[in-house]
């Protein structure tokens, strides 16, 4: 294939929050460079009953993409099928639809029917929602009987998709890294001089939002456990705590691990995240339950390893022993261990080592391969 293809990709971009905004935005970036790509994004994403904060962040334009057209409506069933009217004028070889939650299936549905006979792909961050309800497994089929094809990112999206879609064609790859958070390529001590961190700390990151299938409170158990064997153990909490906060202060206070603890409450904005992953020695993913997760690829942006959980997709791209390890969910005792470990054994540099041997398979150009065997 060498002729240039028109895309029209649907989903998030900034201004909007989040991973999948920057998954969106630098996908376009790596489409680009080889096809014409027609940007669609939301005139409103979520309405506001449903999610009251503010869903859009202004302070760092980096993903920005010049002539997006912040066109859908999710919630004005007139603006599907106009939306729908703009994307056939423009004839693509390939339609790519964001997919992440139930929420949009009639906005999509409506479109995907007003566009049979374009190839649709589903770009799948999650199959079905982390946090079910009533009919959301109805509304993922109906919406994904849609798709021509299809991409997951997890051994549980797999099985998911297949599940409500025996026939689909899909192909499986790992999350492309989150490689443009180093606005300042920062250092060690120059993020820990930022964060008030002194140089023989041993940093433990908890990023992102703070949910209860994320198993932060099994983190903070193997806290004792960790201190008691070293000193100089310090972990930072960064994410937005929602309503759950004061269950999670409450438990710190419980375990005596005020002194190794720092929160960072509330979302981070984008020039913000370097200072955190660069001070840090290593980055922790205690999930109760996962497909994938963008955390993971914004620390091997960083080049820095991860523990996580066995749960979803999480041991794909985290090889144990590799780029760090893979523990049991729900295990604070072998969380601790771990660690321990991981600096007792000086596993720093061999694990950047393996971080930097993966590349190529998470890289954003892999992803673009990927898409063209379908145009």
């Amino acid at each position: 294939m060498t002729s240039r293809k028109k895309i029209v990709m649907i989903g998030p971009v900034y201004p909007y929050k989040g991973g999948i905004s920057h998954y969106t935005g630098l996908l376009y970036q790596s489409l680009v460079q080889k096809h014409d790509v027609f940007m669609m994004s939301y005139k409103l994403q979520y309405p506001h009953f449903l999610y009251k904060k503010e869903q859009r962040d202004y302070s760092n334009d980096t993903f920005k993409i010049k002539n997006t057209v912040f066109g859908v409506h999710t919630a004005n069933p007139f603006n599907w099928i106009s939306t729908a009217r703009q994307i056939r004028l423009w004839n693509p070889d390939l339609v790519i639809i964001q997919w992440w939650h139930p929420y949009f299936a009639p906005c999509y549905w409506t479109i995907c029917k007003c566009l049979r006979k374009c190839k649709i792909l589903f770009l799948c961050h999650n199959v079905f929602p982390h946090e079910r309800f009533p009919l959301d497994r109805f509304l993922t089929r109906r919406v994904l009987a849609c798709g021509s094809f299809f991409i997951v990112q997890s051994t549980q999206d797999e099985m998911d998709l297949k599940s409500i879609k025996k026939d689909a064609i899909y192909k499986k790859t790992v999350h492309p890294t989150y490689n443009v958070f180093k606005f300042q390529n920062m250092t060690m001590e120059e993020g820990r001089s930022l964060l008030g961190l002194a140089k023989e700390e041993r940093v433990l990151l908890f990023f992102g939002f703070v949910r209860e299938y994320k198993g932060l409170k099994h983190l903070l158990r193997a806290l004792p456990l960790v201190a008691e064997q070293m000193e100089h153990i310090k972990l930072l909490v960064v994410g937005d705590f929602a309503d759950d906060k004061v269950q999670y202060l409450n438990l710190i206070k419980e375990l005596g691990i005020t002194s190794y603890v720092e929160l960072y409450d509330g979302y981070t904005p984008d020039r913000e995240v370097e200072k955190f992953f660069a001070a840090a020695d290593l980055v922790v993913l205690p999930y109760e339950s996962a497909t994938q997760s963008g955390i993971v690829q914004i620390a091997y942006g960083f080049e820095k390893p991860v523990i996580a959980t066995n749960v979803g997709g999480l041991p794909d791209v985290v090889l144990n022993n590799r780029t760090g390890y893979i523990v049991e969910a729900q295990n604070s005792r072998q969380l601790a261990e771990r660690i321990i470990s991981f600096f007792n054994e000086n596993k720093a540099e061999l694990f950047r080592e393996g971080i930097r041997q993966e590349a190529y398979k998470y890289s954003w150009d892999r992803m673009r391969e990927i898409i063209e065997g379908w145009l």
